[in-house]
């Protein structure tokens, strides 16, 4: 049920930047979509303030009412096979033929395909199936956003000739503790019934360590659902493919169960073939513009050249000119690289040994304020001695 044009925003500040309203307000019609899709909810009010504003509404402090007109069969009561018709494969939107990646990381899918193709023979013809009942292809693309680990998935699938399933963790996670699992091998189920290769996107929090000393509901859900996971890709007779931005953090686990393959920022030579393809024959551009100048724009992906060549036309329609000149596309590009929200260079994420030193501060840092806290005197002369 699509209920997102029924569903009203207001109340945000003219003083808050678009940038950030229009990402609270897409999280938002999100989050009440999916409340909608999973409780069957047909009407609904959400109040957002804070505790004391909300208890000056008519001396009561209600955040949602709702009613419920469409009486469906609750999530917990479905079977695997129910939650699985959720899930439906489609063909692939890409083929081989038009990624655009380094000669490295073609090397490495096309060996992928091979080994996929190659499962019936090793394991039906040559035997290997008495020692191995469940042989997987599992896959883990990571890389920067935009670096075409998508397009990869859909151009594996068209290659070995397969519909492609997607499913992200946000599609996934549930907000009612024990769905998430459920979920999992519900996607796995529905891969199978519909022989698809299936690509679960946005994959960190899944093939992340497992949590130690879990204290809430959140944090043991999010660890039954990867052990679920864990469980599904030992059965899992088919292709999967994960999709993450970091692998820094991975369980050993599931490091043994996937073959990792690394989509880098693209170079020079795939910049130029990437503009190649996204300036229409039909675009009236200057003399000035060339694929060959604009690669030179170093820390740009496909999707930021995408952004950047809409942009452009977009700006130089709006203005009445006749020709999208070269310096439309550097002054487009400079802004879509401005704007990237939550840029971390790969060179500043932290190893594993670096977090691990950081929160062992900061528990320290904790310890003493909380001494502090509970023996004042200790604090005074601890001050006294200071100065």
């Amino acid at each position: 049920m699509n209920t997102t044009s029924n569903i009203s925003i207001q109340g945000i500040p003219d003083s808050v930047p678009e940038t950030v309203a229009a990402v609270c307000r897409s999280r938002l019609l999100t989050a009440v979509n999916r409340l909608i899709e999973e409780t069957g909810l047909e009407h609904i009010k959400i109040s957002v303030g804070t505790a004391s504003a909300m208890q000056n509404t008519n001396g009561q402090s209600p955040s949602i009412t709702a009613s419920d007109t469409n009486h469906k069969k609750p999530d917990n009561d479905l079977s695997a096979e129910e939650r699985a018709r959720r899930y439906k494969a489609v063909q692939p939107l890409f083929n081989f033929e038009q990624l655009v990646v380094t000669e490295q990381v073609r090397e490495d899918l096309l060996l992928a395909v091979d080994l996929i193709q190659l499962e019936s023979k090793v394991f039906d013809d040559w035997g290997l199936r008495n020692i191995e009942p469940f042989p997987r292809t599992a896959l883990n693309f990571h890389g920067k956003p935009g670096t075409g680990k998508t397009l990869a998935a859909h151009a594996i699938a068209s290659k070995i000739k397969r519909p492609i399933l997607v499913a992200s963790y946000a599609q996934i996670e549930s907000m009612y503790h024990g769905e998430g699992p459920k979920n999992v091998e519900a996607i796995f189920k529905a891969a199978e019934r519909d022989d698809a290769l299936l690509f679960i996107d946005e994959a960190d929090s899944l093939l992340s360590k497992r949590l130690t000393n879990v204290t809430q509901g959140s944090e043991q859900a999010i660890n039954s659902m990867r052990s679920q996971l864990l469980i599904c890709l030992e059965r899992f007779r088919g292709v999967a493919i994960f999709s993450t931005n970091l692998v820094e953090n991975y369980d050993k686990a599931f490091e043994t169960r996937v073959r990792n393959v690394r989509f880098p920022m693209p170079d020079e030579t795939c910049r130029r073939e990437i503009w190649r393809r996204h300036l229409p024959a039909q675009m009236p551009l200057a003399k000035d513009v060339s694929p060959e100048r604009l690669a030179q724009v170093e820390d740009v992906c496909g999707r930021d050249i995408k952004n950047t060549v809409i942009d452009a036309a977009m700006r130089v329609a709006r203005q009445g000119k006749e020709y999208v000149e070269l310096r439309d596309l550097l002054e487009s590009v400079e802004r879509i690289k401005a704007a990237r929200i939550n840029a971390t260079p790969e060179s500043e994420n932290l190893s594993p040994e670096e977090e691990e030193e950081v929160q062992k501060k900061v528990k320290e840092a904790l310890v003493k304020k909380e001494k502090e806290t509970k023996d004042p005197e200790t604090s005074d002369n601890n001050n006294h001695q200071v100065q």
